[in-house]
């Protein structure tokens, strides 16, 4: 996928969906130095809906993990 094509869909991809927060947003935070679940989560408002993290945490470790792997963080 292009960057172009991955920076789009990263806007318009919700991670959490009680807090309509895009992937974009995420990645941003952990590239600004949250680097757990619980960073994330204070940074972005992330984890603080009504399912209270059960969605998006395990999506939001995945993203973490990967940008870890990919040398990004």
């Amino acid at each position: 996928m292009s960057e172009v094509n991955e920076a789009v869909m990263d806007k318009i991809t919700k991670v959490c969906l009680c807090k309509s927060i895009s992937r974009a947003t995420i990645k941003k935070a952990i590239l600004d130095g949250a680097h757990t679940v619980k960073d994330v989560n204070a940074a972005v408002g992330s984890g603080s809906g009504p399912c209270r993290g059960q969605r998006c945490g395990p999506k939001i470790q995945a993203l973490i993990d990967t940008m870890k792997e990919e040398g990004k963080i």
